[in-house]
C-alpha cells in the first residue's frame, strides 16, 4: 500500500502538479461578521486561514451574512411539524490593496428533527445551524484559498514578464 503511495507522488510531481494550499498560513484578514452565527462564522473562517490576523493583511474579506431561513419538510396528519430544513447564505469580497480581485455567494442547508420538547427543539435546531454554519465556511474558505492562489500565480506571471522584457 505504501508503495503506491509513492508513485502517485512521483507521479503527480513529473506532471507538475503543485497543491495550492499545503500547511502554510494564509494572509486574510476576515471583518467582523454580525450576528451570533457571524461570530461563528467568522471563528470558522480564521480558523481555516490558520489564525486570526491584523486588518493589514495582505488579503481582507468581508462576509454579509443574511438570517437563517427555516423550512418546513414533514408534516404529520395532525399538521405538526416533525422535520425541518435551516439554510443560510453568505455573500463574500476578497480584496486586496483595497482593490476587490474575487466576490461570490454561498447558501448551506442542513434539516433537523422537531420534536414538541422545547430543550430538544432548540438543540436539535442549533446543532443543525452549527453544522451548516462550518459549511458555510468549507465552502468560503476553500473559495478564498483558490482565489488568493490564482491572484498570486497571475501576479508571479506578470512579475516574470516584466523581467523578460
Amino acid at each position: 500500500m505504501k508503495m503506491r503511495k509513492y508513485i502517485l507522488l512521483v507521479l503527480l510531481a513529473a506532471c507538475g502538479f503543485q497543491p495550492m494550499y499545503t500547511e502554510k498560513d494564509t494572509d486574510i484578514y476576515v471583518a467582523p461578521i454580525s450576528g451570533i452565527n457571524g461570530i461563528d462564522l467568522r471563528n470558522s473562517l480564521n480558523a481555516k486561514f490558520g489564525g486570526v490576523r491584523d486588518a493589514d493583511a495582505t488579503y481582507t474579506l468581508v462576509v454579509t451574512l443574511k438570517e437563517p431561513i427555516t423550512k418546513y419538510k414533514a408534516l404529520e396528519t395532525t399538521g405538526d411539524a416533525t422535520w425541518q430544513e435551516i439554510s443560510l447564505s453568505a455573500t463574500y469580497v476578497l480584496s486586496t490593496n483595497g482593490k476587490p480581485i474575487a466576490r461570490g455567494s454561498e447558501t448551506a442547508a442542513e434539516s433537523y428533527t422537531f420534536v414538541r420538547y422545547l430543550v430538544a427543539a432548540n438543540a436539535s435546531y442549533n446543532n443543525a445551524v452549527q453544522n451548516t454554519i462550518q459549511v458555510l465556511s468549507e465552502k468560503i474558505g476553500t473559495r478564498v484559498i483558490a482565489e488568493t492562489y490564482r491572484y498570486e500565480q497571475k501576479n508571479k506571471t506578470s512579475d516574470t514578464k516584466k523581467i523578460d522584457k
